[in-house]
């Protein structure tokens, strides 16, 4: 039965043959293959591809045949007769010198040998007489500039006839200007139907989408021709915006790129077109075929184009017309060409898989899957059909079904390096990170020079951690093309991630050597100066980019704040209602807008104190919880805006939102501080992957740590003085004092923005609480941090950094931070070296509980010996997911020092499947009253702890060993802090910041820095009991410690950065 179908569609395929009908000969020529891999059929296909000129598919099929057979010539023949079709001579030149080096060297078919070697002479005497005429025209230059245009038109004919221009109509995009071609003067083509009259629109007017030639093959303004899809997949021909991720960017879509190639049946290699599409650019990237084209259209030679509306044209040379117009952007041509064949020949798969091409790059995608689903129908053996298919399906969002499309493609066509690149590339973008390796290695195996290839692979690498090979795989990209922009913008963020910022710099400089108006590079380094804190020259950046891209969201939402940071906050406001009024056409974009409505409310907060002193600035007293509460969320402001007072106007007072002269001026003592708060504050500094180090974020450690020690040692001067002067035992000193803290635990604000309703403990100056007991001042642990948490508000604005017991009622749901080590597939950079410790607590916890909580809190019982040996063995979350079978959550505990026994509720290690293949693994800490109270207990008793230790024999002490008791103390509340985790986010710089501040109160400077590799926070996270943290720190904190009193020599902070205005002005000012 089969063979007797095989034969059948053999006598078909001749008779079409005979008959010239080469489109429907490829079709079975397609289901022959589809059945079987025939080398001869490969070739076959190949040459009815010829037929039609679609040349690039002949290269195609050829490459495909000389995989399996390096010696069949006649590949070598039909793809060098390609290549010169291309106007590629060199190309077709080397391709016949291989076939002929193979064929002299074994036995070969003699007629295709002496076929061979007269391409060959023929192309070498063709390029002789070339080089020949050149010179004779560089002599005769001058002389034929000035005969004048007529001369020298004569002198370029002669040159197109010496290349044997021989009237081939490109069907790949070869041709610049589609309305000359297909329109003369007195030749224009009119097509009968529905669609004349829009035809001859657009056949009157300009083309739709045209490319122009720019730097590196940039289409519309895009780099290396990509067309983009927009995040909600609408395909796109406008300039992209800019993304932070990877994530996100360059990340535009190459979904849609080989949309652009022929429609006829496989699309070119993604390797030769990623930098500088070959579809679009062509002619701008060739010399040769721009002059013959002109030379062409001047001397109407290109007879195929000017067929009289009196002639029949045949249904072939009709799709290789449309093709053509797709490729050269007039798209509702196209589609008008398209439907004349249809409404012919509705069965007819290339028109449907043409036209639907077209209604792609119009971003009529349903339109396009609806035509690809036709051809499909039509001929099930279709891989073009499937391919594409694939492409608008994930340009619409359809992973799954593209994915499944694109390895239907596959099927047609093993091993197709193009199919494997696109595949990968929407497995990237659908962040499914390991098949986006697969498929992508695969590809660059096959195709060792598709560039774009390598750089996708370094981003997916990149994305699970194997930052080695991502950097390898984005080098490669880089060596098979130095001017890569795209590999290049890669790279830069590659190492923008790891925190490498000087070679991401390096990257960003390379990029704007090639093209100097690059806005993404632009971009990408205000990005990286905004995490550095240099927002002053990232602003410079940014608008260089707003110059270029005037609706850039991203850019106008980050320039605010950069402004907003340094105090512009006229300018600051400007470029938030900028961002606010964007019609935007992504999620990404929209929660950008939502936080500039919360920014711009802070923004105007913050200018109505700059006058006034810093106590008066108080975010967490004086802003409505609910707004702080959607802010911290990035929900939508709609329930905000109604029931939230909104912050007044700029005022004319605030000198056009600008700080003033006094606030800038640089005094002795400002200058003092500073440069003590700069060496101070660069301690906090991670030195991980993913933290770059930030100069203003440094100062302002320094200057909050310098704060700190100077309130604290007034406060235990105070209780020092009292000590000596009162008969009281420690311990009912002690008990006083708890009484103390438990009646000052900080209410819940339920005031608007700009009024407030907190207690004089809240809103005092520097947090001193009064004991009107006895007249004495003493700080609370709460006022110690609060000094440190104000600091980091002022600092970086954009960040929402407030207490979670100031939100809205929901505090009381259990609102908290979620830190993940892991998020679906990809490898957290900052986070993930934290992941085995995580994973070995998690297992340490329910070895102990035998029991974790499902996302319903209800309790999943692991008390069965085979399950908990199994979770014990767990490497991975697949394995500790397969074992409980569902999405969980476990706690951990922190050992309580003020109650003995009593074990407080530390992070949560959560596990949530996500997708078929990630997981999202995390520690959450809840904060709900019950934590609060517990750890507000805790917090009080460790405070207490250090003042005693320090106000009794320690007082004054300048001996290291005296000083023990009162380092240990420290340590001690720091590790309840961290385990706390009391604010929305910044909790672990504020608790260094704090722990700097109480070293230098009790006369320790810390001179070292944390060791490489660690984060402090994490250490206290995952250890169940305060011990372990402090033994862990102090062997490497402890031998830096410089025991000084140097400090009390500094200017009082309080007193010489008095107003609001002052403090912003001291972290936005450097000498260079």
């Amino acid at each position: 039965m089969a063979v007797a179908v095989a034969v059948s569609e053999r006598v078909e395929l001749l008779k079409l043959c005979s008959s010239r009908d080469w489109s429907k000969a490829i079709r079975v020529l397609d289901s022959l293959l589809s059945r079987s891999c025939s080398i001869q059929d490969i070739c076959n296909r190949a040459f009815c591809y010829s037929q039609l000129e679609l040349h690039k598919h002949v290269i195609k099929d050829c490459d495909r045949a000389l995989q399996l057979d390096p010696t069949l010539l006649q590949a070598y023949i039909l793809k060098g007769r390609a290549f010169s079709a291309l106007g590629r001579k060199e190309d077709a030149l080397l391709v016949w010198e291989q076939g002929y080096e193979y064929a002299l060297c074994q036995s070969a078919d003699l007629k295709q040998l002496l076929e061979l070697e007269e391409l060959l002479k023929d192309a070498k005497q063709k390029e002789s007489n070339c080089e020949s005429h050149a010179m004779e025209l560089s002599e005769s230059s001058l002389q034929a500039s000035k005969a004048g245009p007529s001369n020298a038109s004569k002198s370029n004919d002669v040159c197109n006839n010496h290349n044997k221009f021989s009237c081939e109509f490109e069907l790949q995009g070869d041709s610049s200007n589609a309305s000359e071609i297909y329109t003369e003067t007195n030749d224009r083509i009119y097509i009968q139907g529905e669609s004349s009259n829009r035809v001859q629109k657009n056949i009157d007017g300009e083309p739709n989408g045209t490319c122009n030639g720019q730097t590196n093959g940039t289409c519309n303004g895009q780099p290396n021709g990509i067309y983009n899809t927009l995040p909600n997949g609408i395909f796109s021909s406008k300039p992209s915006q800019m993304h932070d991720d990877h994530n996100e960017s360059g990340d535009e879509s190459e979904l849609c790129n080989d949309l652009s190639d022929t429609c006829s049946k496989s699309s070119v290699n993604c390797s030769k077109s990623s930098d500088a599409s070959e579809i679009f650019n062509k002619l701008s990237n060739n010399s040769d075929e721009r002059n013959e084209l002109s030379q062409a259209k001047k001397n109407k030679k290109f007879c195929v184009t000017r067929i009289s509306k009196t002639k029949s044209i045949s249904v072939d040379f009709r799709l290789s017309r449309g093709i053509a117009a797709v490729n050269e952007g007039k798209y509702a041509y196209a589609v008008s060409i398209f439907d004349q064949i249809l409404n012919e020949d509705p069965t007819y798969p290339e028109a449907l898989i043409g036209r639907g091409t077209a209604y792609a790059f119009q971003r009529e995608l349903d339109a396009a899957i609806a035509d690809f689903t036709g051809a499909i129908q039509l001929n099930p053996s279709a891989g073009e059909a499937w391919k594409r298919r694939g492409q608008a399906r994930a340009a619409l969002g359809e992973s799954v079904q593209a994915i499944a499309d694109l390895t239907k493609a596959l099927e047609f066509e093993p091993n197709s390096t193009d199919i494997l690149h696109e595949r990968g590339i929407i497995n990237f973008k659908f962040k499914d990170f390991y098949a986006a390796i697969d498929d992508l290695s695969a590809c660059v195996k096959f195709s060792k020079d598709n560039k774009s290839a390598f750089t996708y692979l370094g981003l997916a690498l990149s994305s699970i951690g194997e930052y080695r090979q991502a950097e390898e795989a984005h080098m490669k990209s880089i060596h098979l093309d130095p001017k890569f922009l795209e590999a290049w913008t890669h790279l830069t963020q590659y190492y923008q991630d790891l925190a490498n910022s000087q070679k991401a710099f390096q990257c960003l400089e390379q990029v704007l050597q090639i093209d100097g108006r690059f806005a993404r590079a632009y971009y990408l380094r205000g990005l990286l100066l905004h995490g550095m804190g240099e927002h002053r020259n990232a602003i410079k950046d940014l608008s260089v980019v707003l110059s270029l891209e005037s609706s850039n969201v991203e850019c106008l939402y980050l320039r605010a704040s950069c402004y907003h940071a340094i105090g512009e906050y006229r300018e600051a406001v400007k470029d938030y209602d900028a961002a606010l009024d964007l019609e935007l056409d992504s999620m990404e974009k929209f929660v950008l807008q939502c936080l500039a409505f919360y920014q711009k409310e802070i923004a105007l907060y913050t200018a109505s104190k700059i006058s006034s002193g810093f106590s008066w600035f108080d975010i967490d007293g004086d802003i409505n919880p609910l707004f702080k509460e959607y802010w911290c969320k990035r929900q939508h402001p709609k329930n905000v805006c109604e029931k939230v007072y909104r912050q007044p106007p700029l005022r004319d007072s605030l000198k056009k939102g600008k700080l003033r002269k006094q606030d800038l001026a640089m005094t002795k003592q400002k200058t003092a501080l500073i440069q003590a708060a700069d060496s101070i504050g660069k301690k906090i500094h991670y030195r991980c992957p993913g933290f770059l180090p930030n100069r203003r974020q440094h100062r302002m450690a320094g200057l909050a740590a310098i704060e700190i020690a100077q309130k604290v040692s007034k406060a235990w001067r105070s209780m020092q003085a009292e000590l000596k002067n009162s008969n009281k035992n420690t311990s009912k000193y002690g008990k006083r004092t708890r009484r103390k803290e438990k009646n000052n635990i900080p209410s819940q604000n339920r005031g608007g923005a700009g009024c407030s309703t907190s207690s004089l403990s809240e809103t005092s100056s520097y947090g001193s609480v009064e004991d009107r007991s006895s007249g004495r001042p003493m700080l609370s642990w709460h006022d110690v941090y609060s000094l440190a948490v104000k600091w980091r508000q002022i600092s970086e604005p954009c960040d929402p950094v407030v207490w979670v017991n100031k939100l809205s009622e929901e505090f009381n749901s259990g609102f908290g931070s979620h830190t993940p080590l892991i998020l679906g597939q990809a490898k957290v950079v900052r986070y993930f070296p934290n992941f085995q410790r995580t994973l070995d607590v998690a297992k340490a916890v329910i070895k102990e509980k035998m029991f974790v909580c499902s996302k319903r809190d209800n309790a999943i019982d692991l008390s069965e010996y085979e399950k908990l040996q199994d979770i014990l063995n767990a490497e991975s979350c697949s394995d500790l997911y397969r074992v409980i079978g569902e999405d969980f959550w476990l706690a951990t505990w922190c050992n309580s020092t003020a109650f003995e026994g009593k074990r407080l509720e530390g992070t949560r290690i959560t596990l949530v499947k996500m997708g078929d293949h990630g997981y999202d693994f995390a520690i959450r800490t809840p904060c709900t009253p019950s934590r609060w109270g517990d750890f507000d207990t805790e917090m009080a008793m460790a405070w207490e702890a250090l003042c005693n230790a320090y106000c009794g024999e320690s007082y004054g002490s300048t001996d290291f060993g005296t000083l023990e008791n009162v380092r240990e103390a420290i340590l001690r509340m720091t590790y309840y802090w961290y385990n706390f985790m009391p604010l929305s986010r910044g909790s672990a710089a504020v608790g260094f910041v704090v722990l700097l501040g109480l070293f230098l109160a009790a006369n320790m400077e810390f001179i070292g820095s944390i060791p490489k590799g660690l984060q402090v926070d994490w250490e206290a996270i995952l250890n169940f009991e305060p011990k372990p943290f402090v033994d862990s720190v102090k062997s490497w904190l402890y031998p830096d410690l410089k025991v000084t009193a140097s400090w009390k020599d500094y200017p009082d902070v309080a007193t010489t950065f008095e107003t609001t205005g002052s403090i912003v002005a001291a972290l936005s000012s450097y000498n260079d």
